[in-house]
């Protein structure tokens, strides 16, 4: 990473992750709580049997939760702060904007991330390889929601409607696919419903690094394919497309 980028990137840990989680601590729970109520209820209702893939969709969750929530905090700075007016006359760019951005969204959810990782390592019996896949299908699944919330940002006019989408997002994309829980629990007629949502393909490539579920190689190329399409697509609809600088 050039010098240039480091600069922003460490300006928007410190102002964006750093500052809050320095000062008000109470924030980081908002991390830990939705993907760990689900995964604790899931491992109730199953009585421990799907403890494994609900570590997986907690992960996914919190992913998608981090990359989504980039559209608030965006928008806090951008139209309660005007900071985002300073960054667009500088020489700062769109890419450094939302790379610098990025990482202080991975920073504040460092904790939950943690936490979930020390689960995975004790419940998820995955070979080597297979961590390395998963923090793979991790990092684009964040990939895609983080362009997706930045994309979102540029088109939101108040930090009150970017929070009640980046909510609807959130859910749409992680509660409601089945990344807690296998898709065959979902019936035939709705299952197909499941793969609108990139998480869908993303769980079931962990779910089969972890041993649960029977899928196919051709399912599981295609959950590759899907997955990495939809994270280069958004990546570079949000630095092409997205309304940096007035023409």
């Amino acid at each position: 990473m050039k010098r240039s980028t480091i600069s922003p990137a460490i300006a928007s840990i410190l102002v964006n992750a750093i500052y809050a989680m320095v000062n008000y601590p109470i924030v980081l729970i908002s991390t830990l709580l939705a993907p760990f109520a689900f995964l604790i209820i899931i491992t109730f209702v199953s009585q421990g049997t799907l403890l494994p893939i609900a570590i997986g969709g907690a992960l996914i969750m919190t992913m998608i939760a981090a990359g989504t929530s980039l559209q608030g905090d965006l928008s806090h700075l951008k139209n309660d702060f005007k900071m985002q007016d300073m960054v667009v006359s500088s020489p700062t760019t769109a890419r450094q904007y939302l790379i610098g951005m990025s990482l202080s969204e991975v920073v504040y959810s460092l904790p939950a991330l943690a936490v979930l990782a020390i689960l995975a390592a004790v419940y998820v019996h995955a070979t080597l390889a297979g961590y390395i896949e998963i923090i793979i299908v991790m990092v684009l699944v964040f990939t895609f929601s983080v362009s997706l919330g930045f994309f979102l940002s540029t088109l939101t006019t108040d930090v009150i409607q970017s929070w009640a989408f980046s909510g609807i997002v959130s859910t749409v994309l992680s509660a409601l696919p089945p990344v807690y829980y296998p898709i065959t629990y979902i019936p035939l007629p709705f299952r197909y419903l499941a793969y609108l949502s990139p998480a869908t393909y993303a769980a079931e490539i962990v779910q089969s690094l972890s041993g649960y579920g029977s899928f196919s190689q051709f399912t599981i190329a295609l959950d590759w394919i899907v997955i990495i399409a939809v994270a280069v697509v958004m990546a570079l609809i949000a630095i092409k497309r997205s309304k940096w600088r007035e023409d």
